[in-house]
């Protein structure tokens, strides 16, 4: 019996330590890999940056790290507008994506049970298409060419085709596209969960809908819709598929920096940097949110 217990204690630390694990592999690791080659040189080689320390000096290691690369990047605006421009998209495409993405997570959660698992079906469809296939489809709906000009044309509205793809709005139209179901589906799991009854008695008190929804289920919804801003803003701030064939070679977003500078420039020092601020600037507000959340439980 003792034997069993310390095993089913070794077990559940073993699971518990799994994802502490995961991360420490596959996060951690290359992200200290990505932060050390941020503070070398590049050079012509194999791989194209300096290492970190120089053993050839009788055996003592020498540090070569320099900060040249993060200077370079704070005297260049290119790359402080292309953060900004990137905050700013992936912003106001999260906050499409709620304002999309509530009332149909409301509306599935009230629907009935049959209905409810057809719709659900409808928002996880799309996954079963290739993400690259569907953002070129986006591309021809949006060319002069495409389905909306031809339809706005055919109804008179317009009297040439409008220049929508490689604009700002095809960007945000190809990121609410595609990252609405991660907002949809965490905003449900919330909602599906809401006692109905609640709502009823709030109504049976004299609370006008209005009052019901701010006082009591946007309250209770609160979980699901952070959750959901963090999983669409998250991948929205270093897209680089959707800017590169929706927004166009004018696309300022700082995941077509980084692109550019590890295969273009072959600037594998000055790419790590972006890289690191970028994710300093997505851990920092993530860290603020959980602190936030502990106080206020």
């Amino acid at each position: 019996m003792k034997a069993y217990k310390q095993r089913a204690r070794l077990w559940r630390a073993f699971v518990i330590r799994l994802p502490y694990l995961w991360l420490l592999l596959f996060f951690l690791a290359p992200f200290l890999i990505v932060f050390k080659i941020s503070f070398a040189d590049p050079v012509l080689a194999q791989p194209p940056f300096t290492p970190l320390f120089d053993w050839t000096q009788a055996g003592w290691g020498v540090l070569q790290a320099t900060l040249d690369n993060y200077r370079f990047l704070v005297s260049d605006n290119l790359y402080a507008l292309s953060y900004l421009k990137s905050i700013w998209v992936a912003a106001i495409s999260t906050l499409l994506c709620v304002l999309l993405g509530y009332p149909m997570a409301y509306g599935i959660a009230r629907a009935r049970p049959d209905v409810r698992f057809i719709l659900l079906l409808l928002v996880i469809l799309p996954f079963w298409t290739s993400f690259l296939l569907r953002v070129y489809a986006w591309m021809g709906i949006l060319s002069t060419k495409g389905l909306i000009n031809n339809a706005l044309l055919a109804l008179g509205v317009i009297d040439e085709p409008l220049q929508i793809l490689y604009t700002d709005t095809a960007v945000f139209l190809g990121i609410v596209y595609s990252y609405l179901p991660f907002m949809i589906l965490p905003l449900y799991a919330t909602l599906e969960r809401l006692d109905i009854r609640m709502l009823e008695a709030a109504s049976d008190l004299g609370a006008r809908p209005m009052t019901v929804f701010w006082d009591v289920t946007f309250p209770i919804s609160r979980p699901g819709i952070i959750a959901g801003c963090l999983l669409v803003f998250i991948p929205a701030l270093g897209e680089y598929v959707i800017p590169a064939l929706l927004g166009g070679l004018d696309s300022l977003m700082i995941g077509r920096q980084l692109y550019d500078e590890f295969y273009a420039n072959r600037d594998w020092p000055l790419a790590s940097a972006v890289a690191s601020i970028l994710l300093v600037i997505l851990v920092v507000p993530m860290m603020l949110l959980s602190r936030y959340q502990r106080a206020a439980a």
